[in-house]
This record gives structure tokens, C-alpha cells and sequence, in this order.
């Protein structure tokens, strides 16, 4: 709770406003999630400070996903969510959106998982190039 002039405001966490991943290979990377996406990158520059640069997509409500390659270092692992930091990410979708999504991840020729059903709700794994684990999650309804 915030306190503002005597009054008891509660305080709520913020949604995401974007994510973005480090790739190895940004024009191979960006070509990919443009397949997947349906849609180009709103931005493709370098950043200001000059350490990196970035594709960003729009997504529907507003989330930006950008995809980064830094300058200097380039990164040469591919991504391992046993390893500390990020462990996937899950793009929302609707229950019955999940079969036309495993169609057209097929018809990209993107392995995938599948529909699978939990308790806690319904999704498809696959991965990009980069190894990165992404998911489209259905909360239960």
C-alpha cells in the first residue's frame, strides 16, 4: 500500500512492456520471427548507446518482443534453460487458437510439442534458432 494524503492506495505490479532476447545470428533471427510473427520489425537500428542493436516486433496488446545483437562480443552459445536466467517465454493464446497454431508451426517446418493439457493449462512448446524455448499458453478457462 502507497499512502497519499492520508489515503490507502494498494500498489500493483506493472505488466510486461516488452522482452528481448540476445540472438547469435539477427538477420537470420529477425527472417525467422517475421515467418512466425506475420509481420515485420516496427524498429531495426542501433541502439543509442551504440552497445547493441535490435529488432523489435509489436505484439497484440501492446507487448514489444525484441531480438538483440550486441556489439563487441558476439554471443556463440546457444540458449539452455538449465542454466541460470531465463527459462521460456509464453506468448497468450486462446484454448481454441492452439491447433491452427500447431498448423502453422508445421508449416513452417518449426518442431513443436504439440497440444498439451494440464491442469494449469494448455500449450505448445518449440524453439528458434537460437535454441530459445517458446511456448503459446492457454490459461484454463
Amino acid at each position: 500500500m502507497i499512502s497519499r494524503r492520508g489515503l490507502e492506495i494498494p500498489m500493483t505490479f506493472p505488466a510486461l512492456t516488452h522482452v528481448a532476447i540476445t540472438v547469435t545470428d539477427l538477420d537470420a533471427s529477425t527472417r525467422w520471427y517475421t515467418a512466425l510473427l506475420g509481420a515485420e520489425p516496427v524498429l531495426d537500428e542501433d541502439e543509442a548507446s551504440g552497445t547493441f542493436h535490435h529488432a523489435v516486433f509489436a505484439l497484440d496488446g501492446g507487448t514489444l518482443f525484441g531480438l538483440h545483437t550486441h556489439t563487441g562480443a558476439a554471443a556463440t552459445e546457444t540458449f539452455d534453460e538449465r542454466r541460470t536466467g531465463l527459462d521460456h517465454v509464453a506468448f497468450a493464446i486462446g484454448r481454441e487458437e492452439l491447433d491452427g497454431w500447431v498448423t502453422k508451426l508445421n508449416e513452417l517446418g518449426i518442431p513443436n510439442s504439440g497440444v498439451k493439457d494440464a491442469h494449469y493449462g494448455s500449450g505448445i512448446s518449440f524453439r528458434d534458432p537460437d535454441n530459445i524455448a517458446l511456448e503459446f499458453f492457454a490459461p484454463p478457462a
